[in-house]
């Protein structure tokens, strides 16, 4: 059987289905061990960083904006939303708490559903800019899943962060693309915490506090440009939302001031042409 995709997608592309797939085990996985479906959407995550390097040097098919937006939907919506709503519903149950069950799983959906609306949008409108309008949903996931492998794994706070996150999804607040050095660091911490288990079951020469050492770092990172990244972190020809504003403030008063210099230059030689006459 001729699958019709193989000749009209790119290696690029192969990586994007690959974080598709690895979001549907993080999924699978959250049923199990919340630490190792936290584990996989950070691998998605750098999936997601690596189809863009591939796509670079490799090139990149009409296809790929398009598959980017869906892997992202799986693997930063879908499967930490799934992540918080298995720790809601293994720390409590219907029966028992119904109120907080119904807030933590509407939490969830609220997640999936915004995450779903801002990659639209991203795809329709924000793919060829330096910036995007909205929390990125790999961040949202990336500061999730590391806040569950350091331990933040309280249901109450991954649901307020849930709910949190899902608003700021929908927002306005507009985020600067990261710079390919700080997205280079981003990976190498993700991959550290991600490759730290099998580092301890090959040798016990590194320290036990390690993994949790690596995700506190990540937390700290990723929190950092969460918080800071819209005031802070424009530059390197990215210029704000700000900036820009103050740039066509400043193009509108000149071409004011030109209109009326034209205005009183016109003025003045209508007056000479009068006592001419």
């Amino acid at each position: 059987m001729h699958l019709r995709f193989v000749e009209r997608l790119g290696l690029a592309d192969a990586v994007t289905v690959a974080n598709a797939a690895v979001g549907f085990l993080a999924v699978v996985a959250a049923t199990a061990d919340v630490r190792l479906a936290a584990r996989l959407i950070l691998l998605a995550a750098v999936a997601d960083g690596l189809d863009g390097v591939v796509a670079r040097h490799r090139g990149s098919t009409d296809a790929g904006p398009y598959l980017d937006s869906l892997a992202d939907v799986a693997s930063f919506g879908v499967a930490p939303a799934a992540l918080v709503a298995f720790v809601v519903l293994d720390a409590r149950s219907f029966a028992t708490d119904p109120a907080f069950v119904v807030a933590g799983l509407g939490a969830a959906a609220l997640f999936v559903s915004l995450a779903v609306a801002r990659l639209g949008m991203y795809t329709a409108y924000d793919t060829d800019e330096r910036e995007t309008v909205g929390v990125p949903t790999t961040l949202a996931a990336t500061v999730l899943a590391a806040a569950v492998i350091a331990g933040y794994t309280t249901p109450a706070l991954l649901v307020a962060a849930t709910g949190a996150f899902a608003l700021l999804m929908g927002s306005t607040v507009t985020y600067p693309d990261l710079h390919a050095q700080d997205a280079l660091v981003m990976g190498v911490v993700q991959a550290a915490v991600i490759l730290t288990p099998l580092g301890h079951m090959t040798t016990s020469l590194l320290p036990a506090w390690i993994g949790e050492g690596f995700a506190f770092a990540l937390l700290f990172l990723s929190t950092g440009y969460l918080v800071l990244g819209p005031r802070f972190y424009w530059g390197d020809g990215i210029r704000s939302p700000g900036d820009m504003d103050d740039a066509r403030d400043g193009t509108d008063a000149r071409d004011g001031t030109d209109a009326r210099d034209g205005t009183d230059a016109k003025g003045g030689t209508d007056a000479v042409e009068d006592r001419s006459a």
